[in-house]
């Protein structure tokens, strides 16, 4: 009876497995083209590239500078290069300069209005440039009457609005931009002056007690005058010291008016409870022909607690050991003199007993 019912059930199983690959199979026949159909064509990359140029095309350099007086005006060149597929047309634009605190020269942002050297440029407000080809665009830079001396930072830019999908659906605008910096000193009296605040220092014990730590020094260089400026230096902890910027970094280059943070780390830094720290600014004005001038040194101290931990742990626990030795041997001392005496006392008394018996 077991053997009969056996086989029935064996052929069940085996259709509805038949069943549900047939039905898996049908379910990625017809899931496959609908998907397709749903996934839009994604758009052709765009690729370009604006650099400054004469009036027959980009003529080598990687920004514009110039050295105008007030109420000057001067005529230049930038040149739009597509090195797309397909015609494009790139929107312009001119606005501030700033540096980020991390270094990265950028302008403002399309929805942030410029009130300074961005608004000295003129140009067309879009271009149109074929597939393959590239296009010289003049622009002015007009200093106004009342401008002050000193540096001035601004940007052109050549960008193209695309539009991206985001996860919940909603459709997303990105201004991606190229361009290149518009650098302009106001001729006058020129105040280079840069200062160093807001130091911040931080010692890390080394794991070994018997090597020294490393000290991290974190502070803020501030552009308190009208030139532009390239901050080094040298930090020096507990009589070791590091430049600024190190070897793998870039020149740190600020703006009039600027605050940049940086930091330096200082290795084989003994743990001496109070560790002077001193940061020396030793900044550079960066002239229109490339040149340098140092300015005076400006140097600020601080002092920093580095508490030798581990070397006070070592010290304690030698000085805990020597204690037990000492103190073991004290009273083994004590008990060998009680001994001793004990001894002398009973040989005194069983002297006494001796003499009392004769």
């Amino acid at each position: 009876m077991l053997h009969l019912l056996s086989r029935p059930r064996a052929s069940l199983r085996a259709l509805l497995a038949l069943a549900l690959m047939c039905g898996l199979a049908l379910a990625v026949m017809t899931s496959s083209p609908a998907r397709a159909a749903e996934d839009p064509a994604e758009p052709p990359a765009v690729r370009w590239s604006v650099t400054p140029a004469d009036a027959s095309g980009p003529d080598g350099r990687t920004l514009v500078e110039h050295s105008l007086d007030p109420g000057e005006r001067i005529e230049e060149h930038f040149a739009v290069r597509n090195v797309s597929d397909e015609s494009v047309t790139f929107s312009l634009t001119a606005a501030d300069g700033f540096y980020t605190r991390t270094g990265r020269f950028d302008i403002l942002p399309a929805d942030q209005k410029s009130v300074a050297a961005g608004t000295w440029i003129s140009l067309p407000e879009d271009v149109t440039v074929g597939a393959g080809e590239t296009v010289v665009i003049p622009f002015t830079i007009e200093v106004p009457e009342q401008a002050e001396p000193g540096d001035h930072a601004a940007g052109i830019t050549a960008s193209v609005l695309s539009r991206q999908s985001a996860e919940d659906g909603t459709s997303l605008g990105v201004d991606s931009r190229v361009g290149f910096r518009v650098l302009t000193r106001v001729t006058g009296e020129l105040t280079p002056a840069a200062t160093v605040q807001t130091i911040e220092s931080g010692y890390t014990l080394s794991w070994n007690p018997l090597r020294p730590g490393e000290m991290t020094v974190s502070f803020d260089v501030v552009n308190e005058g009208n030139t532009r400026l390239l901050a080094e230096g040298i930090v020096e902890a507990g009589g070791r010291r590091a430049g600024f910027p190190a070897e793998q970094e870039i020149r740190q280059e600020l703006l009039p008016g600027d605050t940049r943070t940086l930091t330096a780390v200082v290795d084989d830094v003994w743990p001496l409870f109070l560790v002077p720290v001193t940061v020396t600014l030793d900044a550079t004005v960066v002239t229109m022909d490339g040149e340098t001038s140092a300015l005076e040194p400006h140097s600020t101290q601080v002092m920093v607690w580095a508490v030798p931990w581990p070397q006070l742990i070592v010290i304690i626990g030698i000085a805990l050991l020597l204690g037990a030795v000492i103190w073991g041997r004290l009273r083994s001392r004590r008990r060998f003199d009680a001994a001793l005496a004990e001894a002398r006392e009973e040989g005194r008394r069983t002297a006494n007993s001796s003499a009392d018996e004769r």
